[in-house]
């Protein structure tokens, strides 16, 4: 039940991130610059950082001697709470929908290449090989 707990407290601080860096883009896309852009950036930072958060947490875990429960915090919460694949499904047809063809493929192809890296980067940094 411990564990419940962890988990709740850690996906509603990822999910409280997540929603900071959507209210920062919001207020940074008021500037003329920003006019147009079409690009789904706040789901795609969070979930880049996630996978990389994601990554390091397991690497560093037991590293770092974390209980399980701190383990599932990070991971199954924070993590889980900060990155989002159903608003990047959505935001994906919205895309699709709106026609912007190009800019759906850069999505989601950037989406799991960046991702993917993102996990991976922890682990190659910080892996010992005996």
């Amino acid at each position: 039940m411990k564990e419940l707990l962890y988990i709740f407290i850690g996906g509603g601080t990822g999910s409280v991130l997540r929603f900071f860096i959507s209210m920062i883009w919001r207020h940074l896309s008021l500037h003329p610059r920003f006019e147009g852009v079409v690009f789904p950036w706040p789901t795609f930072i969070a979930n880049i950082i996630g996978c990389f958060l994601i990554g390091l947490f397991y690497q560093c875990g037991e590293k770092w001697g974390l209980s399980p429960e701190v383990r599932l915090m990070l991971t199954t919460g924070l993590c889980g709470g900060f990155t989002t694949f159903s608003t990047f499904s959505y935001e994906g047809v919205a895309l699709l929908n709106g026609g912007y063809y190009a800019t759906y493929l850069t999505y989601v192809a950037l989406s799991v290449v960046l991702g993917l890296a993102a996990a991976a980067i922890p682990l190659l940094l910080l892996s010992t090989h005996s």
